[in-house]
């Protein structure tokens, strides 16, 4: 195993192409230096282990995280809602379970089967007038212009928020993005500062929707959220804060990975961009392929096993910090043919890229649609479409891994 393997994925030389640092982790499948954490990287230990009751997502059952790199939020582990509760996703049954039933209850199958599918249109309308908007063909910033309004957009209309506020969710949809990242140029207390306020600034403003929704009910998520359906199905305004925030700022960060990093791979492999132009049902496979390929999730960090777990005859104690390095999980050449090859026309894309088990990607089928609909009017609209940097630049963030702009220049915009 080569010397401080860890350190080097966390190196933001590497971030443009970690892959051949996965493989070198592989070799040993459930590495520990002596003092980090313990990190499993392929596929079939990683998948088990998603579904393993006895590890908890629950930082208060992690022991001290010494030689932790992530625990310090070096690399971008990030937390979603310092100023809040935790979310359901950072929570153990059965807290997790009744939260993330109650907020499955207006977003999806079986009590609100059709929401996602309905939002067909929404979506669609969204894509077309950020095309129509991109400006000069010659310079387009595919983050700033494109992927990063989209999904923020989509979760305002989602949640219900009125049209003129949306502006002010994407302003703090992009501080809080920021202070995601690490930044060693920048004064540490003052992000912190920044970024605090920023989600304060959200929850007061989602604590006074969420009491207008209570009052005078609207067709969307958050009125839903917040009539509860008796007792043991109704949130708290806490719990709504937090929730609300989730969908807010996890929901937008990994779409903006997925539809960036879905660009990027196309433009690279020129063949499949011209077939998804002609043939938009491709869209499909093709998602689930990228989700394989290039994850907007690379990892889960500080995972905690409850009692002492063995894995491939590691002991691994109660309290340990546990990466699960997903990316990784998704190139094993014990699970997939040709791993490093990108194949929207594989047979088979059992992936982890949206996580497996009790935790796996809430929003995983709006995040789908809003790929698929995303990369195909991409696809269609954009003539010739050629990358102006290879490789872009990178976000700092380890964990959440996308190009942070990723510009282009194309020949004009089809209507």
């Amino acid at each position: 195993m080569a010397e401080g393997i860890l350190k080097q994925i966390l190196d933001y030389s590497n971030r443009a192409n970690p892959y051949p640092l996965y493989e070198e982790l592989r070799k040993t499948p459930v590495f520990h230096d002596g003092t980090g954490p313990y990190v499993i990287s392929t596929y079939h230990d990683i998948q088990s282990l998603l579904h393993d009751p006895r590890l908890s997502s629950d930082a208060h059952n992690l022991a001290a995280a010494a030689g932790d790199p992530l625990a310090d939020g070096e690399g971008g582990g990030g937390g979603e809602e310092a100023a809040l509760p935790p979310s359901f996703l950072k929570l153990d049954p059965p807290e997790h379970d009744r939260l993330r039933r109650m907020t499955n209850r207006p977003f999806g199958p079986p009590h609100s089967p059709h929401r996602i599918e309905n939002m067909r249109d929404d979506l669609h309308g969204i894509v077309t007038g950020l095309i129509d908007n991109l400006g000069d063909p010659g310079r387009i910033d595919l983050v700033d212009q494109f992927a990063y309004p989209f999904p923020v957009t989509m979760i305002c209309r989602l949640l219900g928020v009125p049209r003129e506020d949306e502006p002010r969710f994407h302003t703090w949809a992009d501080t809080i993005a920021a202070g995601l990242d690490p930044d060693p140029d920048a004064d540490p207390a003052e992000r912190l500062r920044v970024t605090h306020d920023a989600r304060m600034e959200l929850g007061m403003y989602l604590a006074g929707l969420i009491e207008e929704r209570r009052k005078n009910p609207q067709d969307d998520m958050l009125s839903e959220l917040a009539a509860g359906h008796g007792q043991d199905d109704t949130m708290s305004t806490m719990e709504l804060l937090s929730t609300s925030a989730l969908l807010l700022i996890a929901g937008h960060e990994t779409t903006v990975n997925l539809i960036t990093n879905g660009m990027l791979t196309l433009l690279r492999h020129p063949d499949v961009l011209a077939d998804l132009r002609e043939n938009p049902e491709l869209a499909v496979p093709l998602v689930e392929e990228l989700l394989r390929y290039e994850p907007p999730v690379q990892l889960l960090p500080q995972r905690t096993p409850l009692v002492d777990i063995e894995v491939r005859g590691v002991t691994i104690p109660k309290g340990s910090s546990m990466w699960l390095i997903l990316a990784s999980g998704n190139r094993d050449p014990n699970r997939f043919e040709d791993p490093d090859r990108f194949d929207p026309y594989r047979k088979d894309i059992q992936h982890l890229g949206l996580g497996s088990g009790i935790h796996s990607c809430f929003g995983a089928p709006l995040a789908r649609l809003e790929a698929q609909l995303a990369l195909s009017e991409l696809a269609r609209r954009l003539d010739n479409p050629r990358l102006v940097e290879d490789p872009p630049p990178y976000r700092r963030n380890a964990v959440l891994r996308g190009p942070r702009h990723l510009e282009i220049t194309c020949d004009g915009i089809r209507p």
